[in-house]
């Protein structure tokens, strides 16, 4: 059997390290505390319950540890579940490190990279570019590195630029079939949509929202930056406004988190555009880990629905 969370299935035994990605305690019904975990490694993620917990147990079995576990693979409430039967805190010794426990994106940050650049010079109004460039020199390093979100999609290592370069490839193939969009507002729309994620977001490994993710949010914090950018590049005009607007409108709705809906035609666009590269990517990932006749478990960021795998292929 192949190892990682991913490849076992509801009534195999698992023997392994993994990384402790959250822990929160609880008290179950009898009084006793206990912790529930949820464990990752490179292939994906999965919830284990520790009961009868002590004071060392908190201590010890905390986020971003890596543990060895043994146990087997039950299903609760229709989803799969580790039982614990042993656990340690992973030794020097294991030469186990972090960084083996965590899923990167399946570009290199190189060609990331080379694909934002390539979209940049593909720019031709000055305002635009200049914004782009200033926003893309001031945080690569961030930007090849977080995810795109905590859960649900692109939420892995270089996350958040695969995320742009797949939204990219999606804009140039809409310009050709539509091209009166406005090309080079659609690329900064695009590139520049979630960079407030690496204020709103912690980091790669256990990603949690910070204060100022939590009080204001990736959208607002952009907003905002991209006016001080424009004023600090000394560029006026009508083209930061509508930048602007399209990163405020990204999500859509209100309900979704947009202050306002979109109200530009590459601002609708840019929305479609963020919407359906997130969705495939989900579904991608959850239908890599079915077999072709199956259902994937219940996705909650897609209304909770399972999604069948057919079992012909695309000749």
């Amino acid at each position: 059997m192949k190892k990682g969370i991913a490849n076992h299935q509801v009534g195999d035994p698992f023997d392994d390290f993994v990384l402790i990605k959250d822990a929160t305690r609880g008290v179950a019904s009898n009084g006793k505390p206990f912790l529930t975990l949820i464990l990752r490694d490179a292939t994906g993620e999965i919830e284990a319950k520790l009961w009868d917990i002590t004071k060392e147990d908190e201590s010890l079995f905390i986020p971003e540890q890596i543990i060895r576990i043994t146990g087997n693979l039950n299903e609760f409430r229709g989803k799969p579940q580790m039982r614990i039967g042993t656990i340690r805190p992973a030794q020097s010794t294991d030469g186990v490190h972090v960084s083996d426990f965590i899923e990167k994106a399946p570009v290199t940050r190189d060609i990331l990279m080379e694909k934002i650049t390539e979209a940049i010079f593909e720019m031709e109004n000055p305002s635009l570019q200049r914004i782009v460039r200033a926003f893309i020199k001031k945080y690569q390093d961030d930007l090849l590195t977080y995810p795109a979100a905590s859960r649900n999609h692109h939420e892995y290592v270089s996350g958040l630029a695969h995320h742009v370069v797949s939204m990219l490839a999606i804009a140039k193939e809409l310009h050709k079939l539509y091209p009166d969009i406005n090309k080079d507002l659609l690329y900064a729309g695009v590139i520049l949509h979630d960079i407030g994620k690496l204020k709103e977001l912690s980091g790669v490994v256990t990603t949690s929202y910070t204060l100022e993710g939590k009080l204001l949010g990736h959208i607002p914090m952009m907003v905002e930056e991209i006016g001080y950018v424009a004023k600090e590049l000394s560029i006026e005009g009508e083209e930061v406004l509508i930048l602007q607007h399209l990163v405020l409108s990204h999500h859509g709705k209100a309900e979704w988190g947009s202050p306002k809906p979109p109200l530009v035609r590459e601002a609708e666009i840019l929305h479609f555009i963020d919407l359906i590269d997130a969705k495939m990517n989900m579904l991608n990932r959850a239908l890599d880990k079915v077999k072709p006749g199956e259902f994937t478990p219940k996705l909650f960021a897609l209304d909770n629905r399972s999604f069948y795998k057919p079992t012909f292929e695309d000749n």
